[in-house]
Parts: C-alpha cells; structure tokens; sequence
C-alpha cells in the first residue's frame, strides 16, 4: 500500500449502508480534526471520539493516519471537480459557465471548512494529492479544455486560454472559502447577509460571462 491508500471499505466490492455512513462519520469528524490541529497535530483517537466510535471501530475502515487524510482530501477534491465534470460539451457555453460557476460559489459558501484544509495541502507541495491532481484532476481538466478551445473555434467564446479560464474561475469562487476571514474583515456584518453571495454570484456572472461568451 502507498500513503495515497484508500479506507479498507472501498476496497470491498459492495458496502453496506451502515458502512457508508460509518465512513462518512469518520471523513466528516476527520475534516473538523485536520482543520483544527494539522496534520500532525492531529490523532486518530481524537477523530475516533468526535465520529463517536471507539478507536478499533475505526481503525476498521482505516489502518492509519494518513489513509484517512488522504480520503479526506480525495472526498474534497471529488466534491470540488464534480461542477467541472458536469460542464456538458452538448449544452450552449453561457448556459454551461453560468451553472459551473454557481455550483463552484455554492460549493465555496456551504463547505469552508473542507476548501481550506485542501488550500493548506496544495500550498504546501501538494505531498498526499499530487499524484492524484497530474493523473485524474489533469485528464478531466484537459477534456473540459477541449470543449472550451472547440467553443472558441466556433466563435462561441472569445479568444482566450481555456486552462487559465478554469484557473481563473477557480480562483474566483474559491476565494470565498478560503479566504472568508479576509472578506469579512472588509465586509464586517454584511458578510453574514443572505444577499452576500447572491451579490458575488452576479458579479462573477457579469465578469464571465459578458468577457468571454460571444452573442448567438
């Protein structure tokens, strides 16, 4: 087994519902667990105590520390590219980048906690997921690339790099995770308001969308 191990559980060829929801509790206690103590910091008795299962429970589903990590990252990673994977080369491209950036400002305002501890991982070299981000993270991005460079060659979009799209739109709404603390020292109250992100939705619509789809 490498360091990239996935829980004992995926590795069977059905699981159980009982299983899945056991797993789901310890990624989900894992992710507090992480955020708060690092890596390093954290153990897996503490992680065990917040799922509320005892330690040998646990270690069931996962033989060490670092299997639960990186499941945690992986969970993350899934959950962040899942927008992209539905970004449909059938569909027209404003329809298309409008929903992709929705779903990825949603993803930023109702999972903070998860986009962070992943901002901490690729800030520091990408050690557990870098495999991951040049295998399965790079095919998906590349065939999305191509939908967008083929809406460019139909006239559809306007001429500019499809990857630094993608980056830019990335950058954009995940700004609101991982940098939450920053917007609501420039904010104040108003960060908190229901309007907050329907305001950044518009504005990153407007910016997107008028910049880069070209009229019918």
């Amino acid at each position: 087994m490498t360091p990239a191990s996935i829980a004992r559980a995926h590795r069977t060829r059905k699981r159980t519902r009982i299983q899945e929801e056991n797993e789901a509790r310890i990624l989900d206690a894992a992710l507090e667990v992480f955020s708060t103590f690092g890596f390093r910091g954290a153990t897996v008795d503490q992680i065990a105590v917040l799922a509320g299962m005892t330690k040998p429970n646990l270690l069931y589903y996962f033989r060490r520390k670092q299997d639960i990590y990186f499941a945690v990252l992986r969970r993350t990673l899934d959950m962040w590219l899942q927008p992209l994977r539905e970004l449909s080369s059938h569909g027209e491209p404003e329809e298309e980048l409008k929903a992709y950036i929705d779903r990825k400002l949603e993803m930023s305002r109702d999972n903070p906690t998860a986009s962070r501890l992943f901002a901490m991982e690729i800030m520091q070299g990408a050690p557990v997921l870098r495999s991951v981000l040049t295998g399965p993270m790079k095919q998906l991005v590349d065939e999305k690339a191509a939908v967008l460079r083929r809406w460019i060659a139909e006239g559809r979009l306007a001429q500019v790099d499809p990857y630094h799209l993608i980056f830019m739109v990335w950058a954009t709404t995940q700004h609101y995770a991982d940098f939450e603390v920053q917007i609501r020292a420039v904010l104040g109250p108003a960060a908190d308001r229901p309007e907050h992100f329907e305001t950044a939705r518009r504005t990153l619509e407007q910016l997107f969308l008028k910049g880069v789809v070209r009229p019918a």
